[in-house]
């Protein structure tokens, strides 16, 4: 009797070392396949962003901010980030179209680069956060009344927009003879209107006579610049995609008439112009993706976050254009090299 209570003693003492063995097993959070299995999981849990981004129309300012906007993003979320870019080849009723199909795919978050691509978004959906880039002015853009800095809907984004006053002034610097002032922009870029508008008031201001020349698409653009070119001394463009667009046809005109150009930004001086007081829309890029990065891993409200404007803005002027036109440019310009002068080099 007492063997077999030796016996039952000594079963119950091995089931109870089991037990509390495997118990000891689960709790322990030092056990280190349970730390890997944590950080696996995490790992899997890992959010994943889509992004639509939509295009205006391929040209040197409009690829620089889509490239900023890219890179950093890509820099803070590795392949956690997928993008869907696609390009509207400057047309609005493909911006429609490819917005349409953002918001049919559920993306995380849309970018529309130029104003068109953000009217299409905004009409688009209030749901998924758009962030603009390459946008002038977000109130004319949004027809946002009493605009005061942000539009209160899923929109935010920044804005390309130098002073143009100082634009204004630097027609009169580089061109002091000059009293006829001609405008040229197309009529159907919202953005381009506030400009010339703006810049207009600016020139008058000044004491120099300026005249507006819109052209609808790029099908009149070489009658437009033909008739601005014989009544004016020099030309203004604003930042305007279907101008930047068109460069070559414009310059053709200009040149061989010797009025010189004032451009709104880089891409468009480099391709007609002779100067220009431009921003750099890869930083501006760079600022959107900020933005963006903002609204996906820290749920900022594009509703309340503030439209942001670059950072710097440089004098630039294209030296061999200037020195064919006998323009004297001041001190403090950075010279734009273009392309074939650096091929040649």
């Amino acid at each position: 009797m007492k063997k077999s209570k030796k016996i039952l003693a000594l079963l119950l003492a091995v089931v109870m070392l089991f037990a509390f063995a495997a118990c000891n097993q689960e709790e322990t959070p030092d056990d280190p396949q349970s730390e890997v299995g944590t950080s696996d999981s995490a790992a899997a849990g890992a959010e994943t962003y889509e992004i639509g981004i939509c295009q205006l129309v391929q040209h040197e300012a409009l690829d620089a901010a889509t490239k900023g906007f890219r890179d950093y993003l890509t820099e803070k979320l590795g392949d956690r980030v997928v993008f869907d870019e696609q390009n509207a080849s400057n047309e609005k009723t493909n911006c429609t179209t490819i917005i349409s199909q953002f918001v049919s795919s559920d993306y995380d978050l849309i970018m529309a680069n130029a104003t068109d691509s953000l009217v299409a978004a905004a009409a688009a959906t209030e749901e998924i956060p758009i962030v603009g880039t390459s946008i002038t002015d977000y109130g004319s853009a949004l027809q946002i009344d009493n605009w005061t800095g942000t539009t209160g809907m899923n929109v935010t984004g920044t804005a390309d927009l130098a002073p143009l006053e100082e634009q204004a002034a630097m027609i009169q610097e580089l061109c002091p003879d000059a009293k006829e002032v001609g405008i040229l922009y197309c009529s159907a870029e919202s953005n381009s209107k506030y400009q010339a508008d703006v810049i207009a008031e600016e020139l008058t201001a000044l004491g120099l006579n300026p005249t507006i020349y819109t052209f609808v698409d790029t099908n009149d653009v070489q009658q437009v610049t033909q008739t601005a070119v014989d009544n004016s001394d020099v030309l203004y463009i604003p930042t305007d995609n279907t101008a930047a667009s068109n460069t070559e046809a414009i310059n053709n005109i200009a040149e061989p008439a010797g009025v010189p150009i004032i451009a709104g930004e880089e891409g468009i001086c480099k391709g007609c112009g002779i100067a220009t007081l431009s921003i750099s829309y890869y930083d501006l890029g760079r600022k959107t993706g900020e933005m963006a990065y903002e609204i996906l891993v820290n749920d900022a409200d594009p509703a309340t976050m503030a439209i942001e404007y670059s950072e710097g803005l440089t004098k630039k002027a294209v030296t061999e254009r200037c020195e064919a036109l006998n323009i004297t440019v001041p001190e403090g310009y950075e010279t734009i090299v273009l392309e074939d002068a650096a091929a040649a080099e």
